[in-house]
């Protein structure tokens, strides 16, 4: 059986550790603790090491996902976990336009550690102060449309899109393959 491991990284508040919950065949393992800074304005819980999750995904393919923590100061974390990983996903919080530089800084740590297919969910779309997609696209300096990841809208409490969402990040994975076969 082969198994995949994908990582779910983001900023604080981004939808993680849901967007696991929301498929995972078994009871979410997590690492929340009570959070001591700027995160409990946020939330009262946080991500501190790492979310575990599985999902079967067909009969010889089970996909393995780890959520990251969202602040900067356990960055050794996301090494750890983009490392051997087969791609990842990066969340936007579409309604918090502070966070985007956040992202854009985690988008830079990972492609500096691995080249690996990616795609960015943009999450809280449905929020009054939501940013268009386009608008997000351009504010983390994805302005190139041909050097450009998938940007998806996505509702991380909703299965149904969290299945859509890792649908579109197996197919990067398989596209990226697929080219590096044929050279």
């Amino acid at each position: 059986m082969e198994i995949m491991k994908l990582v779910v990284t983001g900023p604080v508040g981004a939808g993680k550790s849901t967007f696991i919950r929301a498929v995972s065949e078994i009871e979410v393992v997590d690492t929340d603790r009570q959070a001591t800074d700027e995160t409990g304005l946020l939330k009262s819980k946080t991500t501190v090491a790492f979310d575990f999750g599985r999902l079967q995904f067909g009969p010889e393919m089970a996909l393995h996902l780890y959520g990251t923590p969202g602040q900067a100061r356990f960055d050794f974390m996301w090494e750890d976990l983009i490392n051997k990983a087969h791609a990842y996903i990066l969340l936007v919080p579409a309604h918090r336009p502070s966070e985007f530089r956040k992202a854009h800084l985690i988008y830079r740590f990972m492609i500096e550690r691995a080249q690996l297919p990616m795609v960015v969910g943009v999450t809280h779309l449905d929020c009054e102060e939501a940013w268009p997609l386009e608008n997000i696209e351009i504010a983390l300096g994805f302005t190139d449309k041909i050097e450009h990841p998938p940007f998806i809208p996505l509702n991380a409490t909703e299965p149904a899109s969290v299945i859509r969402a890792l649908m579109i990040l197996i197919n990067q994975y398989i596209q990226a393959r697929s080219v590096c076969a044929s050279q």
